[in-house]
């Protein structure tokens, strides 16, 4: 049977507690009251009472069971839903992870499979959870977020819609017990919820969402409206572990700019790659296609000749790169990578960025 493709609307906020899963919750009841088929396909309310006060009165499908040796977990039980099919499902915490011998290694594929079965999905979504951020997030508040989705979910959704708070509401709703336990009240604000994390995680999502309006705005632009040169970005990855960190900031960069993406590596032809290497140079490969940009492998022992020769083909206006590990006798002898590949482009109005990175 072929399906529309359901519509997806995604609730975000800055931090847990802002009142995202409230939000979608309060909006599939009153949808419901306008005589709307809703059902709550995944909902966790962290035993918050106002959230368990507002699922009251809408059907909930209820979990699947999965067998882990002893142990029985649950996850959202995706075929029921499908089976059900309602027009409006309710599915929380879209950057879980779900258990081990679960069809999907994550709950947004099953909402993906969900949409194509044309069903229509409201989600919620933390900030720190999209990839793209995923080193910027670890940097402003030292935590590693090991949950992430891929930021072209936000890119596909019909609607992103930011739930935002102040800093002090989100602090006097952790004081109040509203949002962790009383036991994890003070490690959460001396940790994940200092307010100079809160200030920059809530200006990380109203940025976020109003990059997403004005990507928007310009597709409703006519199509005899456009400009005359479109920024391109290019980012230059190697088997150096620091790759993945800077191919997250060319995306970023990407992204600020509504420019197309492009990963290039380059293999020199006399270097066997190790299995180590090789997966490194995959999982870069992923992340590009996680990111929606295209990746190319070329073989050359020229790395600057080929990096210009690729920015021509591509026609590229910014080039990211990692700054030079040569040792400072290579550099003083035989010129550095950076200068060589600056030679080569500096009459092809280029921007080439250099990012520090971490040995």
């Amino acid at each position: 049977m072929n399906h529309k493709q359901g519509n997806h609307k995604i609730f975000i906020g800055m931090a847990p507690g802002v009142g995202k899963t409230y939000k979608m919750l309060q909006e599939g009841k009153s949808l419901k009251q306008d005589g709307i088929d809703v059902v709550i396909g995944l909902l966790e309310t962290h035993n918050r009472q106002e959230t368990l006060l507002q699922a009251n009165g809408l059907e909930i499908i209820p979990r699947k069971a999965i067998s882990q040796g002893e142990l029985t977990l649950t996850e959202m039980d995706t075929d029921a839903i499908i089976n059900r099919c309602p027009q409006l499902v309710l599915v929380d915490e879209l950057a879980h992870t779900n258990v081990p011998n679960s069809r999907y290694q994550k709950r947004y594929e099953d909402v993906e499979e969900i949409l194509r079965a044309g069903i229509d999905v409201y989600s919620t979504v933390n900030i720190q959870h999209l990839e793209s951020l995923n080193d910027l997030v670890a940097k402003i508040t030292g935590v590693v977020v090991r949950e992430r989705i891929p930021d072209r979910l936000l890119e596909e959704a019909n609607q992103v819609v930011v739930i935002d708070v102040t800093p002090e509401t989100l602090e006097e709703r952790l004081l109040g017990g509203k949002i962790y336990a009383t036991d994890k009240i003070q490690q959460s604000l001396q940790n994940f919820f200092q307010r100079k994390n809160l200030i920059a995680l809530r200006e990380l999502a109203l940025r976020e969402i109003a990059d997403t309006v004005e990507e928007e705005t310009q597709q409703l632009l006519s199509s005899t409206q456009f400009y005359s040169i479109q920024e391109r970005v290019l980012v230059c990855v190697s088997t150096y572990p620091n790759s993945l960190g800077l191919l997250r900031r060319g995306a970023r960069l990407a992204n600020y700019m509504n420019a197309p993406f492009f990963v290039l590596f380059i293999k020199n032809p006399e270097h066997f790659l190790s299995k180590t290497e090789a997966l490194h140079i995959e999982t870069c490969q992923k992340l590009c296609q996680d990111f929606g940009g295209t990746f190319l492998r070329v073989e050359d022992d020229n790395v600057p000749e080929a990096i210009a020769r690729i920015a021509e083909q591509q026609k590229i206006t910014q080039i990211v790169i990692g700054e030079s590990k040569q040792p400072l006798w290579k550099r003083l002898w035989k010129g550095s990578f950076t200068q060589k590949l600056m030679k080569l482009i500096w009459k092809k109005q280029i921007d080439l960025h250099i990012i520090a990175t971490q040995h």
